[in-house]
């Protein structure tokens, strides 16, 4: 960043991270495709006039890479280990998750919530409305049990979408990611 950037103002709002600054907003969904433009189901461009809300996600990585400061409804700064506690209590397995979506990010993709397709995340190559995200993201930690059922079940899913299915997962020992992408064939 330029020596004169200022970081972006957004809110905390209960568990949501808006950034009503219209402009700012623009900039952030134009500059990698953080967050969504509030009330807008698919935004194609940034021709939005509406505040921008991030996940939790989002908003942890552009506070650590000093592109956001968040403020609470007293206008005090809101620091990252309470940005954590705050994520912790609304996801089961935020830092494993996070870990995966500081991952992909660094590796150039655009993130955002899998919900849709029954996953953890979407992610694409360029961003929405540009391509479609081509890998499906399911979250497990490293020593959990899979039932073979779930996995044909996310692996047929993602097959009807036309998406790649991949179970991201962190090495215990060395907090590295690891990757297993499904290839389906026919017998």
């Amino acid at each position: 960043m330029k020596d004169n950037f200022k970081p972006i103002i957004a809110s905390l709002v209960d568990s949501r991270v808006i950034v009503w600054n219209i402009e700012s907003a623009k900039k952030l969904y134009k500059n990698g495709f953080y967050g969504k433009p509030i009330g807008i189901r698919k935004p194609r461009d940034t021709s939005f006039e509406v505040p921008l809300e991030l996940s939790l996600f989002e908003a942890l990585y552009l506070l650590e890479k000093n592109v956001i400061r968040i403020v609470d409804e007293n206008n005090e700064e809101i620091d990252r280990e309470k940005l954590l506690e705050i994520a912790r209590s609304n996801y089961h397995l935020f830092d494993d998750m996070y870990r995966i979506y500081r991952n992909l990010r660094e590796k150039g993709y655009v993130v955002r919530p899998g919900m849709k397709f029954g996953a953890d995340f979407a992610v694409y190559k360029f961003g929405p409305g540009i391509d479609h995200a081509p890998f499906l993201v399911e979250v497990i930690p490293m020593n959990s049990k899979l039932d073979p059922i779930e996995i044909v079940r996310a692996g047929r899913l993602s097959h009807s979408v036309k998406k790649k299915f991949i179970i991201a997962t962190i090495n215990p020992v060395t907090k590295e990611v690891i990757y297993y992408m499904f290839k389906w064939f026919k017998a």
